[in-house]
C-alpha cells in the first residue's frame, strides 16, 4: 500500500484537503541525501535550516518560498578550466531541497557563511489567532466585548 485513503474523513470535514498533500509529501522519500542539511529550533518561535553547500557561490544558490513550501536549489556554473582531477570529492552537482512549511512560518533571511547556507524562519501568529483574556462581569449586566476584524 503506497497511499492513504482519506475519503471517509471528507464526508464530515471541510477544508482539510491540504492534509492529503502534506501526508503525501511526508511519505515520499527523496532519492538523494545530497546536500546534507540540519533543521534546528533556535527559539520558541524561530527555526534555522542549514544546508552544506561547499564550493557554491552566492549567485549559484537560490532560496524560494512558494505556497508554504521552501525550495533551496543550487546550480554550479561551468568550471571547465582544463584541470585534470585525480580525485574529485567535492560534488558541486545541481540540487533541489524541498521543505514543507507550517502555517504562519515566514522566511526572515538567508546567509552564506563558510560553505553553509543558513535560512532563518520564524512563526508569526496573527493577532486574531492569539489567545485573549475575556473579562467576567458580575451582577445583572453582561459586558459586551467588541472584536476587531482581522
Amino acid at each position: 500500500m503506497d497511499g492513504f485513503d482519506f475519503s471517509p474523513l471528507f464526508r464530515s470535514t471541510i477544508g482539510f484537503d491540504r492534509m492529503t498533500r502534506l501526508v503525501d509529501a511526508a511519505t515520499r522519500t527523496e532519492s538523494s541525501a545530497y546536500p546534507p542539511y540540519n533543521i534546528e529550533q533556535t527559539g520558541e518561535n524561530s527555526y534555522r535550516v542549514t544546508v552544506a553547500v561547499a564550493g557554491f557561490s552566492q549567485d549559484e544558490l537560490d532560496v524560494t518560498v512558494k505556497e508554504s513550501a521552501l525550495l533551496i536549489s543550487g546550480r554550479s556554473k561551468s568550471e571547465d578550466d582544463g584541470s585534470k582531477f585525480l580525485h574529485r570529492g567535492l560534488a558541486r552537482r545541481a540540487f533541489e531541497r524541498h521543505f514543507q512549511l507550517a502555517d504562519h512560518i515566514k522566511v526572515t533571511g538567508a546567509k552564506l557563511e563558510n560553505g553553509l547556507l543558513h535560512v532563518d524562519l520564524v512563526r508569526e501568529i496573527p493577532e486574531a489567532m492569539k489567545p485573549r483574556k475575556v473579562a467576567i462581569a458580575s451582577g445583572d449586566k453582561a459586558q459586551v466585548i467588541e472584536q476587531k476584524a482581522a
